[in-house]
C-alpha cells in the first residue's frame, strides 16, 4: 500500500510549508514536511486509525501543528485529499475527490 497526494492536497502542502517558512526558518519548516511525512506513512500502515468525517472520508492530525490530514482509503492505498489547517472551515477539502 502507498499513498498519493489530490493535486489540491499538494498545494495545501506547500502553502503551509511557505508559511512555516517565512514565518518561522528553513528548519521548522522542514520539520513541519518531516511530520507530514510520518503521518502519510502512518496512515498507509494503518488506514483505519483517523477520525471519520463524512462517509468514505477521515482525517487525522500532525503532532506539534494545528493541521489535519484529510484522506479516504482506495483499494490501491491512501489518497491524501487535503491539508487543512484546524482553524479553517471544517468542511474545507472534504468535497475532494
Amino acid at each position: 500500500m502507498t499513498y498519493v497526494l489530490h493535486r489540491l492536497a499538494e498545494h495545501d502542502l506547500q502553502s503551509a510549508f511557505q508559511f512555516y517558512r517565512e514565518k518561522g526558518s528553513d528548519q521548522v519548516a522542514l520539520r513541519f514536511l518531516a511530520e507530514f511525512d510520518r503521518v502519510a506513512e502512518l496512515l498507509v500502515e494503518n488506514p483505519g486509525i483517523g477520525t471519520p468525517v463524512k462517509s468514505d472520508r477521515r482525517r487525522y492530525p500532525i503532532r506539534t501543528y494545528p493541521y489535519l490530514v484529510i484522506y479516504k482509503v482506495t483499494r490501491v492505498g491512501i489518497r491524501i485529499l487535503a491539508v487543512s489547517h484546524q482553524r479553517r472551515e471544517p468542511s474545507f477539502g472534504l468535497d475532494r475527490s
